[in-house]
């Protein structure tokens, strides 16, 4: 996909900021400024969020990881660093996987492997949101585009612990002490992949955009090892 549309600071190693649902490269406001003084910082909006097109197909995590191949070849990228928010973690997982060799390290904030590693109380209200704008998808463009955003939450990831105990970056785990991700799915992620570190930080799902000193702070240690 060459239409991706990013915002991009500094130079040096690249490291990509990967947004969650719904969302778009400006929740990384405070990332981008903070680690440009060490890193190419790149933040692209995914497909069909922010200001990039959604183009032709379905959304699904594993195509947007393959757009994200495609995104960095584009650039000439021949590895990075990866911090992945919510989906954009999911996202990387499927990245790291499916091309290890783009990999340098990997931050995983707030990700999930399957959909049942949302805290019930998050999930159930998206699994009722999901049911009724896709009851309306055929008859509103905009009940069409909310099914297809909250189908990503309720229908995927689709991974396994197996499937992270493939990883072979060296991760960093991170989610906040009340985040909508369940703390022992976190604790799974971090136990399942090889070469990783876990660090939770005071706050909810929302860590990077509100508690960013001590995110960012936790990132950079993180990366500089």
């Amino acid at each position: 996909m060459n239409e991706i549309y990013y915002a991009e600071r500094g130079s040096g190693f690249p490291l990509l900021l990967l947004h969650g649902n719904g969302e778009s490269h400006e929740y990384f406001a405070s990332q981008l400024e903070y680690f440009s003084v060490h890193y190419r910082v790149i933040a692209p909006d995914t497909r069909g969020h922010g200001r990039t097109p959604r183009g032709d197909g379905e959304l699904s995590i594993s195509r947007f990881a393959d757009d994200l191949h495609d995104f960095v070849m584009m650039l000439g990228i021949e590895k990075a660093n990866i911090l992945g928010f919510s989906d954009g973690g999911n996202i990387a997982m499927y990245f790291a996987l499916r091309y290890p060799e783009y990999v340098g390290k990997l931050i995983l904030n707030g990700a999930n492997l399957f959909p049942r590693g949302v805290k019930r109380s998050v999930q159930l209200p998206i699994e009722i949101g999901y049911r009724i704008a896709s009851h309306f998808a055929k008859k509103s463009d905009d009940a069409r585009k909310n099914a297809e955003i909250l189908g990503l939450m309720v229908n995927e990831p689709r991974l396994t612990a197996e499937d992270a105990s493939r990883i072979k970056a060296p991760t960093l785990v991170i989610a906040g002490t009340h985040d909508m991700i369940k703390r022992s799915h976190t604790e799974l992620i971090a136990k399942s992949i090889p070469n990783s570190q876990l660090v939770f930080i005071k706050g909810d799902h929302f860590i990077a955009n509100k508690n960013p000193d001590a995110f960012n702070a936790a990132v950079g240690k993180f990366l500089a090892e």
